[in-house]
């Protein structure tokens, strides 16, 4: 692993509000992933869809797609990752979990919420930056809203790759399409996108374009609007080379985030 990461990009089409079908549907894309694979990216919310029953369906650290999470890193042998709607402590976040072979290494709660679907109603912030390894690679997690901001997603010289998993719905496709490539350029990082696909409950279509993008805003491979894996290799060597023969980095304007 070290200087290379393989890496398996799940886009689902999620069963409205219906943990165990998803984590069914879900066990059998896993069977697709490739044995040599380092970390498989679910999207957001993967177990429910986006919903704002968010008290329904808030699951604890004992939670059944937590446990699901856990389970298959273990019997995979890699690294797991994506959000589930989580109760802490009486509150409730859209949390993102990583998730190691030997169980449970950290979490994003998503900071920016989705004010238009009425998020912020439902949800409580995030409120810390994270950054998580794997090999030498420094991977900065964020949620879907997360990605329009681009003071919020600046590389500070702390991560390699900028991962956002989202349910991004279609009337706005053509803004996951140019932000996902200005977030690589402007961080000089691999930027990996995962969406989901099909239709929720609400009626909301979803048209994938999973990605995965080079720093300099290539796309290296994506999926089309049909459920799917996106299997790709990232080159730690490579980013390190072309961030040394093009230091844009070096004269990146300073600032605070408040």
């Amino acid at each position: 692993m070290n200087n290379i990461l393989h890496i398996s990009l799940i886009q689902a089409d999620l069963v409205w509000e219906d943990i165990g079908a998803n984590l069914e549907n879900l066990d059998r894309m896993l069977e697709q992933v490739p044995a040599h694979a380092d970390l498989v990216v679910l999207p957001e919310t993967f177990s429910t869809g986006f919903t704002m029953q968010s008290d329904r369906f808030a699951e604890g650290e004992d939670g059944q797609a937590l446990a699901w999470m856990q389970k298959a890193a273990r019997e995979k042998d890699l690294f797991l990752t994506g959000s589930l709607i989580v109760r802490d402590r009486q509150r409730i976040y859209n949390r993102l979990y990583w998730v190691s072979p030997q169980g449970t290494e950290g979490f994003y709660d998503k900071q920016h919420l989705f004010r238009l679907g009425r998020e912020d109603e439902h949800f409580v912030p995030g409120e810390e930056r994270k950054v998580f390894s794997l090999g030498e690679f420094r991977i900065r997690p964020q949620i879907c809203y997360d990605l329009r901001f681009p003071v919020f997603s600046r590389n500070r010289g702390d991560y390699d790759v900028l991962l956002n998993v989202a349910n991004w719905p279609a009337p706005r496709q053509q803004v996951w399409e140019v932000l996902t490539r200005a977030r690589a350029i402007e961080n000089q990082c691999y930027f990996l996108g995962v969406n989901r696909a099909g239709v929720d409950g609400l009626g909301t279509v979803h048209t994938g374009g999973t990605c995965a993008i080079d720093p300099m805003g290539s796309i290296m491979q994506k999926l089309d609007k049909q459920p799917g894996l996106l299997n790709c290799k990232l080159d730690l060597s490579k980013l390190r080379d072309y961030r040394k023969d093009f230091p844009v980095w070096k004269d990146a304007d300073p600032f605070e985030l408040r």
